[in-house]
């Protein structure tokens, strides 16, 4: 199925869609590094409940493109905000449900943030993924330090290089790396592998990890939103937090912290025998979540 597209103020935006047009819209957002195949498993069973499914891939993956050829190439969590709200804006949805980990999942938390009347129902994989991008970060633990290798590693130059170079390779490790006990094969991993061919994505990839860091600017569009996300302001909407038991980037204890950022009564379910990419290894988990929220919800 060839992707549709969706033009915005800044892309055009490659999604997948599902289901019936008429049904109320449930949008599945990718993180790094993935794209819409990780909602195959998620997408029909939503569909099959008569829900219209939409799957876009974020900026600098598979057939999205920058409208403007000279725009730099910028992916800071408030842009990734930004591009999911003028999706639904593009798409004339004035209320969509919403489920994401990862990028997906920042991006999900932020429009939860920024529009809560649009959302009416939330599944965030990892928890409350919004970040502090404008004072420094303080260190974590050594554990967590070690797992993220890979942010210091595209701060530098050499990492840069080293993704232009080795994205495919570096991809695939952080796939077995971040879901230890997936046992997935070649086939899976090629059938998103061409998405990381995008002719943005290293840049995209890089401003992300450099800009959370304070190593580089962000567009100055966006700084009233940094502002107001460094805050780390409440999520308001109907939410049911997802993590992996196994994740090692993010693991449970994280997001166990965050849960006074939800509403009051929001679930939390640690999902066993998963690791980062829960919707591919267990996609019954996010969608029986999504559809057990959506029909206690308004």
């Amino acid at each position: 199925m060839a992707p549709l597209t969706a033009r915005t103020p800044s892309l055009d935006i490659a999604y997948e869609a599902y289901g019936d047009a008429h049904g109320f819209p449930v949008i599945l957002l990718h993180g790094f590094p993935d794209d819409a195949r990780a909602f195959d498993g998620v997408a029909a069973p939503l569909a099959a409940a008569g829900h219209r499914v939409i799957v876009p891939y974020l900026r600098g993956y598979g057939p999205t493109r920058f409208l403007d050829t000279a725009a730099p190439r910028m992916a800071q969590q408030a842009a990734i905000g930004q591009d999911l709200l003028d999706l639904m804006d593009a798409l004339a949805l004035p209320r969509v449900a919403l489920a994401g980990y990862d990028w997906g999942g920042r991006a999900a938390c932020i429009a939860s943030i920024l529009a809560p009347a649009r959302v009416r129902a939330l599944v965030t994989i990892g928890g409350y993924n919004v970040q502090n991008a404008v004072e420094p970060s303080r260190p974590a633990s050594a554990t967590e330090e070690r797992a993220y290798w890979y942010q210091w590693y595209f701060n530098t130059d050499r990492g840069r290089r080293g993704l232009e170079a080795n994205r495919r390779a570096i991809c695939r490790l952080l796939w077995q790396d971040w879901s230890p006990t997936w046992r997935f094969d070649d086939a899976t991993f090629d059938a998103t592998a061409p998405s990381f061919d995008n002719p943005d994505f290293v840049e995209v990839v890089i401003h992300s990890y450099r800009h959370r860091h304070n190593n580089t600017p962000g567009d100055p569009r966006f700084d009233g939103i940094e502002q107001r996300l460094a805050a780390r302001p409440p999520i308001t909407v109907p939410t049911v937090v997802l993590v992996g038991g196994n994740d090692t980037v993010g693991p449970p204890a994280r997001s166990e912290r965050d849960m006074t950022l939800f509403p009051a009564g929001t679930e939390r379910h640690v999902v066993p025998n998963c690791g980062h990419f829960m919707p591919r290894e267990q996609p019954a988990a996010v969608a029986d979540a999504m559809l057990k929220l959506l029909a206690r919800s308004d």
